[in-house]
């Protein structure tokens, strides 16, 4: 059986984590904070503090203010955030970004912002399907996403957490054509990735593949570990 294909994470996590109960969140590698600004529309008695390690583009977020929304330039390995202060941090797709060395004083940070029975919420790509094969040319991150998964087995078997939820999903991702991959997954603030002549020809043509009269489909693996804090 296929998973279930979810256009919108914020409804799969609304699901999962009652956000009318948990409004004091921290988010980890909030990137552009789209997920944390929708949250805030549709949840406006959330607060939000959005940790973001790659200066331009925390540069970036602070020119754009909303309120119940903070931006911290920080890592998830060393958060200046007072202990017990949140009821649900969220990680999307940047927990495997986290140096491998540090994964797991990470999440023994995020244990330690969470309050007693927090929940933490990490959502992740699965490294499989076709969009994965065409990035695994110039961005092959097999490695960090199985430590990724092995750092959150190895924190619950600890004792530190209780697994509540894992869920497997797809998400559909779009693109106009390979100019549009290349702005969004070549050229990205958080990574240099600086291609030779021979490797961009590779992973045009791997592209092109997909390519259709509007535009190439993919759909994209996800796994969500929802876990509470001991």
């Amino acid at each position: 059986m296929s998973n279930p294909l979810v256009t919108d994470e914020l409804d799969l996590l609304h699901r999962l984590v009652n956000l009318d109960q948990h409004r004091n969140i921290v988010e980890l590698g909030c990137g552009a904070a789209a997920l944390a600004r929708k949250l805030l529309a549709r949840f406006p008695g959330c607060e939000i503090a959005a940790l973001e390690v790659d200066e331009r583009q925390h540069a970036k977020n602070v020119l754009n203010p909303l309120q119940g929304l903070k931006f911290i330039q920080a890592g998830a390995q060393s958060m200046p955030l007072a202990s017990e202060a949140f009821d649900l941090a969220l990680m999307l797709k940047s927990l495997h970004h986290v140096p491998l060395p540090l994964l797991d004083q990470a999440l023994s940070e995020v244990h330690r912002v969470l309050k007693p029975g927090g929940l933490l919420y990490v959502s992740e790509p699965v490294f499989a399907g076709a969009l994965n094969e065409v990035m695994r040319l110039f961005h092959d991150e097999e490695l960090v996403r199985a430590a990724a998964l092995r750092g959150m087995q190895k924190a619950v078997s600890k004792g530190d957490w209780e697994q509540v939820n894992e869920t497997l999903f797809d998400v559909p991702v779009q693109f106009h054509d390979f100019a549009d991959f290349a702005a969004r997954m070549i050229g990205v603030t958080f990574a240099n990735h600086r291609l030779d002549t021979a490797t961009l020809a590779q992973v045009r043509a791997r592209f092109e593949q997909h390519m259709s009269a509007d535009g190439a489909h993919f759909v994209r693996p996800m796994r969500v570990n929802l876990m509470r804090k001991r």
